[in-house]
């Protein structure tokens, strides 16, 4: 008998750790089967809630923020380079040059997430590899369109939430809860309520940890 998992997987699409988090999470599903059935919800977290729309420099950004210098990001570049490969996800270091607001990004994934059908999933993995490997802006709205109408959602309705503040609420109001619950980091992956694994951890992690939840181990 399939043993029913909810994971909520917090994160950001201007996250590297988490695609790397997503891609091994999924690898060790993979690896599980059938014995799991899994509920996957995405939900929103901003990593730079303040960031103005233009965006700014990813280098100016990190050097800021966490006081790193050229040598310590390109050896963090490269380490990301590599597990990424190792996922199947490609970073095009040379073409993500700017950070973004995501906040658009967020309330359209919200939409998503009521359409069914993998769709809220699609929409992510098209705004990860948007960011990471084509170097695109995730908060410009053609961009936002373009990629709901790639994963096969309504791009004239995609078009209207983006041009209100539809969802803003919805997405605020889960940020807060998600920040209440503890919640600093991501990406933050919580099974059924209760668990929770953080950072982009090996397959080897995510497999062990959910076969032990789902009492498979």
């Amino acid at each position: 008998m399939s043993v029913p998992l909810k994971i909520d997987f917090v994160s950001d699409v201007s996250c590297p750790w988490c695609i790397v988090g997503l891609k091994s999470l999924e690898q060790a599903l993979l690896r599980i089967g059938d014995a799991v059935t899994v509920d996957l919800h995405f939900q929103p977290f901003e990593l730079n809630p303040q960031m103005p729309a233009e965006g700014q420099d990813i280098d100016e950004h990190l050097a800021k923020k966490y006081g790193s210098t050229p040598e310590q990001r390109e050896q963090a570049r490269q380490a990301l380079h590599a597990r990424g490969a190792a996922l199947g996800f490609e970073f095009g270091l040379d073409k993500r040059r700017r950070i973004y607001n995501t906040f658009d990004a967020h309330r359209l994934l919200h939409w998503a997430g009521e359409q069914g059908d993998g769709r809220q999933r699609a929409l992510k993995h098209a705004l990860f590899r948007a960011y990471f490997t084509d170097g695109d802006n995730p908060g410009a709205h053609e961009v936002l369109v373009r990629l709901a109408a790639e994963v096969g959602l309504d791009a004239e309705r995609a078009r209207a939430i983006l041009a209100t503040d539809e969802y803003a609420d919805a997405v605020r109001e889960d940020e807060t809860f998600y920040a209440s619950q503890g919640i600093r980091a991501v990406p933050a992956v919580i099974i059924n309520q209760r668990h929770l694994i953080s950072g982009g951890q090996p397959v080897e992690v995510f497999e062990r940890a959910l076969r032990e939840i789902a009492g498979l181990a």
